[in-house]
C-alpha cells in the first residue's frame, strides 16, 4: 500500500499549486490526477488574469505548471479516486483497485459537471466557455449565448450583456429569471451544440440559434458522496478561510469549495490548503510525541 503525509486529489491549478508548496516543505506527498492536467485550462483561448502572465494562453499555462511540477520533480499518479475514507489517525484512499493512505488528503477536484451536450466537448475553447469573467472580452460587440442553471449564472448573463453585443439566456430552470433589460429570455431547451472550426449554432427543441460564443454555466455537483460525511453548502464542499473542512485533516481548495471558478483563485486556494495541512502534520507529531512522553513518565 501506498503512504504518503499528504495526498493531493486533482491536477488543475489549485491541485498544483498544493504540491508544489507541500513540495517545497518537505513533505512526502502523493499527486494523483491526470498527467493532461486540466482540461478547462489547456483549452482556455486566453488567460488575462493570471498574475505575472498578461494574456497568456491556457496550453502555455497549462505547460508551465507541468515544467514546474517536473522541476520540482514532482510526480503525478494517474489513478482515479473513487472515496475517501477518514480513519481514526489516517485516510483511505480507492484510487483505482489499489489503497492510498495518507495522514492528510487536500481536495482539489474541481467541479464535477453535469452530462454535457453533443458537440460540447469537441468545442470547448473555439467558442464554448465556462467562465463568462474570463472570456467576455473576446465577445466584445458579438452575439452569445448563456446557458444558465442558477442564480449566479444570471450575474454572469447580465456581466456579458455588459461587454457583447446581445445575450440570450437559456434558463435550466423554472423560475423566472432576474436578469438586467439588455438580457433577452428564451424559453427553449438546448440539445446541441453545432459549428465547424468553432461552434456557431445552438440548437434547442424549436429552432436553431446563430451565436458567436455559448456560455455553459452549470451549478456544482455535490462532492459528498467521495467523502462519507463531509458537510456540503450550496452544492460545494464547506471550508474556513484556512480551507480546512469539518473533518480533521482534510482540506480542500479551488472550483470544489465554490465560485468565483477563477484559476488564479484556485492557486492562492490551493497554496493555503497546503500550509494548513503542514501545520495540521506538526501539530499531530507533537500530540503523538507527548503521548509517548507521558506513557514512559
Amino acid at each position: 500500500m501506498e503512504r504518503a503525509e499528504i495526498a493531493i486529489i486533482g491536477t488543475g491549478p489549485a491541485g498544483i499549486s498544493a504540491a508544489i508548496t507541500a513540495k517545497a516543505r518537505n513533505k512526502d506527498i502523493i499527486l494523483l490526477g491526470s498527467n493532461n492536467l486540466s482540461e478547462k485550462v489547456s483549452k482556455a483561448h486566453e488567460i488575462l488574469n493570471y498574475p505575472g502572465f498578461p494574456e497568456i494562453s491556457g496550453e502555455t499555462l497549462a505547460f508551465n505548471l507541468k515544467k514546474h511540477l517536473q522541476h520540482m520533480e514532482i510526480a503525478i499518479t494517474e489513478k482515479k479516486v473513487t472515496a475517501v475514507y477518514a480513519m481514526d489517525q489516517y485516510f483511505g484512499l480507492q484510487a483505482g483497485g489499489d489503497m492510498v493512505e495518507a495522514q492528510t488528503v487536500i481536495l482539489a477536484t474541481g467541479v464535477v459537471q453535469d452530462k454535457t451536450f453533443p458537440g460540447e466537448n469537441e468545442f470547448l475553447g473555439r467558442g464554448v466557455s465556462y467562465c463568462a469573467t474570463c472570456d467576455a472580452p473576446f465577445y466584445k460587440g458579438k452575439t452569445v449565448a448563456v446557458v444558465g442553471y442558477d442564480e449566479e449564472s444570471e450575474r454572469e448573463a447580465d456581466y456579458l450583456a455588459e461587454v457583447t453585443g446581445k445575450v440570450y439566456y437559456f434558463p435550466m430552470y423554472q423560475r423566472e429569471p432576474e436578469v438586467t433589460d439588455a438580457v433577452e429570455v428564451v424559453r427553449q431547451t438546448p440539445k446541441e451544440i453545432l459549428g465547424t472550426l468553432k461552434a456557431g449554432t445552438l440548437r434547442t427543441d424549436t429552432e436553431d440559434w446563430q451565436v458567436d460564443g455559448i456560455f455553459i454555466l452549470r451549478d456544482a455537483v455535490s462532492p459528498g458522496q467521495l467523502v462519507p460525511g463531509l458537510t456540503i453548502a450550496d452544492r460545494h464542499v464547506n471550508v474556513n478561510a484556512m480551507m480546512e473542512t469539518d473533518i480533521p485533516g482534510l482540506f480542500a481548495c479551488g472550483d470544489i469549495v465554490g465560485r468565483p471558478y477563477q484559476y488564479v483563485k484556485s492557486a492562492g486556494q490551493g497554496n493555503v490548503a497546503a500550509l494548513s495541512a503542514v501545520t495540521y502534520l506538526s501539530r499531530l507529531k507533537q500530540a503523538q510525541t507527548k503521548g509517548k512522553s507521558s506513557t514512559n513518565s
